[in-house]
């Protein structure tokens, strides 16, 4: 049905509406259809859908992935990336009973390792050379480039041992090859951070960029943190990567005082941090708030900076005759402990509070999930 919204502070975008006109095949209009539903949206923020990049949703693919549903609309997230939870070997299942059927925009940065994260780290996806199938996946990477938005690779010591530096390497040449972003988590070494920053170029994304783990964080010393900012002046894009082991408080607020804001923020949710530390990507939000990040940044780094790696609208997202793809939120006074990945607390005194998503002319309600 055609709707009509009103009374809201539109953010994120490069206009500010006073009304939103969409039809029934959802696309928006100028002027407002006939007949359409008058939504009141009670003074709330409307922005762009929210965008996770980095989250785990190959649900019985892998022991780790939680439902796309989980990670979707109900917590205000209306487009999201899986992050290399499927490589060649079975990202068919992943399109097919994930990326296909789902409201949801989803799309998938493809695991160079073959098997994905099937048995997560238990059965590393890149043990050895065997792990790799270059034929394969520049194949898969053909027949699905219309949900494909980039290659992943995992390197750091408990996924490659002593194979170190060389699957990354491979990753990023296959990602020259098929003119994709790399995707590089970074943690604990082999390869030392610096070696993976030394293979990345404009438009790969360093994702964990805010981890805590000694000698795998940009905090280590002040060349690596001086490297770090050199690479996002140049293109290569920061992401938070939340997760259960990836995230610091201190090595945020200090980086974004030194003036390194993050691309993107991400959750990487699965089936481990959905519960804690990170529960949703309004909490995560409401984090980077907490440690220096001003609101207009957050906004861009959940919304238009992320949706773009995935070919949606961001910031021109209100131009007749797009479909509409917007989150209602509010921002609210709180007092709410929560932990980084490490185990450190915080308060936060202001929290992202999704109260809807709206794609086409379809609106559900929304919430966090956190307590």
């Amino acid at each position: 049905m055609a709707l009509t919204l009103t009374n809201f502070s539109a953010v994120g975008f490069d206009s500010a509406p006073t009304s939103i006109h969409i039809a029934d095949d959802g696309t928006l209009l100028d002027d407002a259809p006939e007949n359409a539903r008058q939504v009141d949206l009670n003074g709330a923020y409307l922005s762009p859908g929210w965008c996770d990049l980095h989250v785990h949703v190959w649900h019985g693919g892998t022991d780790i992935s939680i439902r796309a549903s989980e990670a979707g609309r109900a917590t205000g997230v209306t487009a999201m990336a899986d992050a290399g939870s499927a490589g060649e070997a079975n990202f068919h299942g992943l399109r097919e009973y994930v990326i296909d059927p789902h409201a949801e925009t989803i799309k998938a940065f493809l695991n160079i390792g073959s098997i994905g994260l099937v048995a997560c780290n238990r059965v590393p996806e890149l043990i050895d050379w065997r792990s790799i199938d270059i034929d394969r996946t520049l194949e898969v990477v053909e027949k699905n480039r219309d949900v494909i938005c980039g290659i992943k690779v995992r390197a750091s010591g408990v996924i490659v041992g002593s194979w170190g530096i060389t699957p990354a390497k491979i990753a990023k040449r296959v990602a020259e090859m098929t003119n994709f972003p790399l995707m590089v988590h970074v943690g604990e070494p082999p390869p030392l951070i610096d070696e993976v920053f030394d293979i990345l170029s404009e438009g790969d994304i360093v994702t964990h960029c805010f981890n805590g783990k000694p000698a795998g964080s940009i905090r280590d010393t002040p060349a690596l943190f001086a490297m770090a900012q050199d690479m996002a002046d140049r293109g290569i894009r920061m992401d938070i990567g939340h997760g259960g082991a990836s995230f610091n408080f201190e090595t945020a607020r200090a980086s974004i005082a030194d003036g390194l804001r993050p691309f993107s923020i991400s959750t990487d949710l699965h089936k481990v941090s959905i519960e804690s530390p990170v529960y949703d990507l309004a909490t995560t939000m409401s984090k980077l708030l907490a440690v220096g990040l001003p609101f207009e940044d957050v906004v861009q780094a959940s919304c238009a900076a992320p949706r773009s790696i995935l070919g949606l609208s961001g910031r021109d997202g209100l131009k007749a005759g797009m479909r509409a793809d917007f989150t209602v939120f509010d921002l609210e006074d709180a007092d709410i402990e929560v932990l980084d990945s490490q185990g450190n607390s915080m308060v936060m005194d202001k929290v992202f509070e999704p109260r809807a998503t709206i794609l086409g002319a379809d609106m559900q309600a929304a919430s966090r999930r956190l307590p």
